[in-house]
């Protein structure tokens, strides 16, 4: 078990909360890397699964494309911290996202006996996405160039179909971030989105980003200015005031996607932590950054669980 389990009086609050809900799970590439950290963070989710709560499991895999990209004899290509994803990018991002990375995970499940389906995007028509059109992009101190992304897809829509029966069934999906058009064209998409896209179209109680950084931060050099706690209209003025750059971007606008869409609350958590879902989840200090709409702010602070 982790290294700071959760006493279960202490829990027992949040499991009567949030039995029989839905939450989304995304879990970053540099955290699933990590063997020990990949089983910690499924073992939290099993945890989650054995007290009524149904997950859906998200993940990434972009350092392991690079670095099978690298090994294959060529260079990924990035802009604007973006993957440009071409035939053998793509290629690639098969083999490693529905492939290694899932498989990875899945295996993890089966060693604590949790029953556990690898899906992407493509099953079933799950996620409906199409190319992404060229875009001007400004990278600093450049002008801006017109890029081309390749094959990177936009979600469209998510069938919650496959999801549902799997989760009526008692497993947990893990979804690798692929997608297609409705021509059968497979598409790279970005895990952040896919994590979003899901939780609105299943109507999830909490939408979960694990990393491998802390949370959301005053100042970005300091780890100790953790936000533990904010609203939309808050991180909206971070944004303005040019406090959220690189990863931790996409990863809060899919939290303000997630809420816009009915989400009732998100969070994102460093799981490098041990336990770290588990005190997010079942307690009220958390150890991350939960990030919910004014008038969910609001409920929380007349004394709504976390």
């Amino acid at each position: 078990m982790t290294d700071a389990p959760i006493m279960l009086k202490h829990a027992l609050p949040y499991i009567r909360l949030y039995r029989g809900k839905v939450f989304v799970v995304k879990v970053g590439g540099r955290v699933v890397a990590r063997p020990k950290t990949l089983d910690a963070v499924v073992e939290d989710v099993c945890l989650l699964q054995e007290v009524g709560i149904k997950v859906v499991l998200v993940h990434g895999g972009g350092p392991q494309a690079t670095e099978l990209s690298r090994a294959m004899g060529f260079e990924p290509r990035f802009v604007a911290g973006r993957r440009v994803t071409d035939e053998r990018a793509l290629e690639v991002a098969k083999m490693v996202y529905a492939g290694k990375v899932n498989i990875d995970i899945l295996a993890s499940f089966r060693a604590h006996q949790a029953p556990a389906v690898g899906v992407s995007g493509v099953d079933g028509g799950l996620v409906t996405a199409r190319r992404r059109p060229k875009k001007l992009v400004a990278e600093p101190g450049r002008e801006p160039v017109e890029v081309d992304y390749g094959l990177v897809g936009d979600i469209e829509g998510v069938d919650p179909r496959p999801l549902e029966t799997l989760l009526a069934g008692g497993y947990t999906p893990v979804i690798a971030c692929l997608g297609s058009d409705p021509e059968g064209t497979i598409l790279n998409i970005n895990a952040d989105s896919v994590a979003e896209a899901v939780a609105r179209a299943l109507r999830a109680e909490k939408l979960v980003v694990i990393t491998d950084t802390e949370g959301l931060l005053k100042d970005a050099a300091d780890p100790a200015s953790l936000v533990s706690y904010t609203d939309v209209e808050e991180v909206l003025k971070f944004k303005a005031d040019g406090r959220l750059s690189g990863g931790m971007l996409p990863k809060v606008e899919a939290c303000l996607r997630a809420l816009e869409g009915g989400v009732r609350r998100t969070h994102i958590i460093n799981g490098l932590k041990p336990g770290a879902l588990q005190r997010e989840i079942f307690t009220n200090a958390g150890c991350g950054t939960m990030i919910v709409a004014r008038r969910e702010r609001q409920d929380c602070a007349q004394g709504a669980a976390a």
